[in-house]
């Protein structure tokens, strides 16, 4: 199966979850599935990056079913679930984020004469989107959105999902939860069957996200009460769609070979090769992107492909301390002016798009990399 690696699918058990993220994204778009699951398509923010949306319902057996759907209906670069679940560890506040570390499908064991013993199914998250989920947490951009006061924070630990709604902290199915799964740091009932799903597709990246919206200890009628569930829906859907942004742009297809340092590099799909009697216009000792220089290409040059392989240089530069938080996010939103202007695809925004470009030079020109990577970018918008 071939991975469209622009595309993140998301799923969600309840509506209230599903709403959370569908506020995230933008240009929504119906996509109707043959046996009658309606997804949404739309992008994050005014950026390339697509999620496809889809919600179902309760339990991991449906989570299972539609996630094996969405995946062949999509082939996504990722799959994360996205909601609520209950806290296990006093340490976890209302409303912080929860990243599965490893998921347990806690229900599994066999009944014998001295009682039932446990027998654990678990799948842990890739380790490459493991760290792009740290390199998120880090960076702090996601908690831009939130409202005033909220202040989530991030944990990473492994989620039990089963069957049930647990409201108790006394009885027999939390006590079996501590102990066999006593490092389970929240619970829920539909990660099971989507990292299965995942499993069974080439293990295809699974990611679930969750807010904490009661503690699991018979007070969720209270924090229910007082809105908790939105409000933890919320926090997880900022931190899934930044995720989500993380995983495409770091894709496969954004990724070049490496220097010599390991440093990556933008890919060169075209090379100046001069023939019989064709003359080079311009040979420079290094070519960053997908630009062709000098006439007679002929292929079109894929500014989508170098702005997103900019941004990715972008994040790596503000990562090893080269951008700060500040100047990062303002050169943030200038690729995402940029990018705009690139999807409108008119002659009219190519002064849209020189404007974005040229800001962007002035907040990055320290940078000697990524200020070489614009300069050869900016060379072709002005040949356009």
């Amino acid at each position: 199966m071939s991975t469209n690696s622009g595309l993140v699918v998301i799923l969600t058990a309840l509506d209230l979850e599903y709403a959370a993220v569908r506020d995230q994204l933008t240009d929504l778009r119906v996509r109707r599935h043959p046996a009658g699951t309606r997804f949404e398509v739309g992008r994050i923010g005014q950026s390339d990056c697509r999620v496809a949306l889809g919600l179902v319902g309760k339990g991991n057996h449906p989570a299972a079913v539609l996630a094996e759907r969405a995946m062949a209906e999509f082939s996504p670069a990722a799959v994360l679930f996205v909601g609520v679940a209950g806290g296990l560890w006093p340490n976890i506040r209302l409303g912080d984020v929860v990243v599965a570390s490893k998921i347990y499908a806690y229900h599994g064991g066999t009944s014998e004469d001295d009682g039932l013993k446990a027998r654990p199914k678990a799948w842990e998250i890739p380790h490459e989107a493991d760290q792009l989920a740290h390199h998120v947490d880090r960076s702090a951009v996601w908690r831009r959105g939130l409202p005033v006061g909220a202040a989530p924070e991030v944990h990473f630990g492994p989620i039990a999902a089963g069957e049930v709604v647990q409201d108790s902290g006394i009885s027999e199915q939390a006590r079996w939860i501590r102990q066999h799964y006593n490092d389970a740091v929240a619970i829920e009932m539909e990660a099971a069957g989507v990292a299965q799903a995942g499993h069974l597709n080439r293990a295809l990246p699974v990611v679930v996200v969750r807010g904490i919206s009661d503690h699991a200890d018979g007070s969720k009628a209270a924090t229910d009460g007082q809105d908790w569930q939105p409000k933890a829906a919320r926090h997880a859907a900022a931190f899934a769609t930044a995720l989500a942004r993380e995983l495409i742009i770091d894709g496969p297809a954004s990724r070049g070979g490496a220097d010599r340092d390991g440093s990556p590099t933008m890919p060169t799909t075209n090379r100046n090769i001069a023939t019989g009697n064709a003359h080079v216009g311009v040979q420079a000792g290094q070519i960053y992107g997908n630009v062709t220089v000098g006439a007679g290409a002929d292929q079109p040059i894929d500014l989508a492909a170098s702005i997103a392989d900019l941004r990715t240089h972008l994040k790596q530069a503000h990562f090893d301390g080269q951008l700060d938080e500040e100047t990062y996010a303002a050169a943030e939103s200038e690729l995402e002016a940029a990018t705009a202007c690139v999807s409108a695809g008119t002659v009219e925004k190519k002064s849209g798009l020189m404007v974005a470009l040229k800001r962007l030079r002035g907040l990055v020109a320290d940078v000697s990399e990524l200020a070489a990577r614009l300069a050869a970018i900016i060379a072709v918008v002005r040949g356009m």
